[in-house]
Parts: C-alpha cells; sequence; structure tokens
C-alpha cells in the first residue's frame, strides 16, 4: 500500500506515462541521514555531502553483498528486497537570515520498471535480476548546467535527462520551466517538488562496479529502447521518486523579487546536481522470479501491485519505519544551521562545483 504522500504524485504519473511499473518499493521514513557514501567514497567517514538513506539496517561506509544479507530490518516494505538506495537532502537556504533548515518529504518511493528490447514483453530475452553485489549510479553531485543538446543521445546525454523534477501545483500557472525537466523551479510548489531519476538498465555482464559508473548503461531511449554495444544483459530499470513539502516555506520568501531558497546539501542552488544511488542487496532467486513470473497482464501482478506477486512479501509501513540505525558521523543535519555540513559552499555554476573534503575546505 502506497503512502498517503505518494498519492497526488502517482496520479501525475500515471497520467503522464510514465507509472508503467509493474511493482514498486516504498521507503518512508529514512533508515539514516549522514555524510555517508559506500560507493563513491568507500570507507570514508565522513564524504562529502548529507544523504538520506533507504533499506537495509548494515548500511556502514564500506560493506558488500553478503553484509546486506544479514542485516535485520529495512525501511522499505519488501523483506526480500535488502538493498540499499540514497539520494542528497534538500535544505531552505533563508534569504533574510542565511541559516539553512532541512525540508521534509514523504519518502521515497523505487518504481521497479520492465523496460528496453531485452524485456519479453517486447521480444526479448527477458530481464535479468541485478547481480549480487551489483552497485551503480546516476546523475552527478557537481554538475550545476546542462552539457548536452535533449535529445542528442549519447550515454552523457541521457545521463542529465536521467535526473528529472515536477513542480507540482493547484494553479494553472506553472511558473517555471520544464522544458528541460533537470533544474529547479523559481516559484512556490504548493503541492510539494518532486525530484525523480532512471538508473541505468544494462549491464556489461563482467564488473559488479567501475568507478566511472561505466559497468551500466542507460537504454537508447532513456526509458526504452536498446542497450547499447557491450551491454548484453537488460537489467530491471529503477526510476526513484522523491516529494519534498517546499510550500511549507512559502511565507518565508518572495516568488517575484527572491530566486528560489532550496538548494542540495551539494551546496546546488540549481538542481542540476540531483543524484541517486544503489547498493544490490536483494534475494536474487526471489527477484528473478519476480520478473519472470509476476508480470502477467491477466492479474493485478500487470497493474504494478507488489502484494499481488506471490515471490514478494510487503511489509506494513509501521514494520518499515521502525528499521534505524544510529548516525556514526557525529554532527548536525537538522534544526537550523549556519552553513551546510561538511564543507559545501554555495555554488550556482555553470562550471561544475569544487567538492571539498572536510581536510580541504576553504577558509573563506
Amino acid at each position: 500500500m502506497l503512502r498517503p504522500s505518494f498519492f497526488s504524485l502517482l496520479a501525475v504519473l500515471s497520467a503522464s506515462g510514465v507509472a508503467r511499473a509493474w511493482f514498486r518499493v516504498a521507503c518512508g521514513t529514512p533508515l539514516v541521514q549522514e555524510r555517508i557514501d559506500p560507493i563513491l567514497d568507500p570507507g570514508q567517514n565522513p564524504s562529502n555531502h548529507v544523504h538520506t538513506v533507504e533499506g537495509a539496517s548494515n548500511f556502514s561506509p564500506n560493506y558488500d553483498y553478503d553484509t546486506l544479507r544479514a542485516s535485520n530490518c529495512t525501511s522499505c516494505e519488501v523483506a526480500q528486497d535488502l538493498s540499499n538506495y540514497w539520494y542528497p537532502k534538500l535544505y531552505f537556504h533563508d534569504p533574510t537570515a542565511g541559516t539553512f533548515e532541512p525540508v521534509s518529504n514523504g519518502g521515497l518511493l523505487v518504481y521497479y520498471q520492465n523496460r528496453g528490447n531485452d524485456d519479453v514483453a517486447n521480444g526479448g530475452p527477458g530481464l535479468k535480476a541485478f547481480p549480487a553485489g551489483l552497485k551503480m549510479t546516476t546523475g552527478n553531485p557537481a554538475l550545476r548546467s546542462k552539457k548536452y543538446p535533449v535529445g542528442e543521445g549519447s550515454q552523457g546525454e541521457l545521463g542529465e535527462r536521467a535526473i528529472q523534477w515536477s513542480c507540482l501545483r493547484y494553479t494553472d500557472a506553472e511558473g517555471y520551466d520544464n522544458t528541460n525537466g533537470t533544474g529547479f523551479p523559481w516559484t512556490d510548489c504548493e503541492a510539494g517538488f518532486n525530484a525523480r531519476l532512471h538508473m541505468p538498465a544494462c549491464w556489461d555482464g563482467v564488473n559488479l562496479y567501475k568507478d566511472d559508473n561505466s559497468h551500466v548503461a542507460y537504454l537508447s531511449g532513456l526509458d526504452n529502447g536498446a542497450c547499447p554495444s557491450g551491454y548484453p544483459v537488460g537489467l530491471m530499470k529503477l526510476f526513484y521518486e522523491v516529494t519534498w513539502s517546499v510550500h511549507d516555506f512559502a511565507d518565508r520568501w518572495d516568488p517575484s523579487t527572491q530566486s528560489w531558497p532550496f538548494v542540495y546539501s551539494t551546496g546546488d542552488p540549481t538542481g542540476y546536481s540531483w543524484h541517486g544511488d544503489f547498493q544490490n542487496g536483494w534475494d536474487t532467486t526471489a527477484l528473478q522470479n519476480a520478473i519472470d513470473k509476476c508480470n502477467n497482464p491477466n492479474d493485478q501482478t500487470g497493474s504494478g501491485v507488489t502484494e499481488a506477486c506471490s515471490y514478494l512479501t510487503v511489509n506494513s509501513a509501521t514494520v518499515a519505519d521502525a528499521c534505524k540505525i544510529s548516525p556514526i558521523v557525529n554532527e548536525q543535519i537538522n534544526g537550523t544551521l549556519s552553513k551546510l555540513p561538511g564543507c559545501n559552499p554555495i555554488q550556482a555554476g555553470p562550471g561544475d562545483a569544487t567538492m571539498y573534503s572536510d581536510s580541504n575546505c576553504p577558509t573563506s
């Protein structure tokens, strides 16, 4: 069952044709929020910027598949999925006081989508479960502007197009430019600011991770199409969505005279640094069975009802929300802050931002 905060967004995505996923993993109250990134900064404590982390309880600065599978709980609602998912935290940057405050959201919803020419429904041999130990990312925390023409079709352009957003409003007046679908709006979003991302869905069949993320690739049409040469394995396509309650701060800024006052934990006021990470902890047999046997147009599994798949156990939101771990980074990340956690000065670009560590932070 989806959280109430997801209903309006799901209606929007259904109308646009995006929500054709055949099962969903809902993750509510975060497992933990802290400056840890076991994929981009393995072993580092702390890493550069604050992430909101969902999923299995054995999340740490450095761990493997077996460690994840030994977790005793998950903050997501599918019991067979002991993966971790994480994304940057969003802050309100008070235009008067200059302080930073966290923005709440309704949790992470992950769509598991059967897409691409390798899917049986598209005449292919069938999609494969994520291999044990697979890690992948999408988006670039240093990005502050677009570098490719929309629709150019290279892997770089697809990666830019993979990060998207919507300003959900109760009025017909948009007040934002959604042409590129990647940056921040300039108006209040009364029904929420919704950020989305597509993960790569093609695997090279050999490497569980490469530092440049080139072990995986995007489908030729991003949401569908062919895998490029050198990527013979079609995977389920992950699609993340998060909706932040930016309207909570509507009385503290004026869109007619002030720029949008929200920034990611990366120090990004543009929105282009939106990104996500995935570390696989699935019971791979259960996931493969779900892929092969639960996308049936003749029953509810063909309509995205996760509970209808007999190979998956859906826990209640109460059970998932009880799964918590203590942060290992000892710092304040909530409340009213004088600066963003770590060394993340506001960098608007358009060139890529400099990513600082605590030890090389500029003094001014």
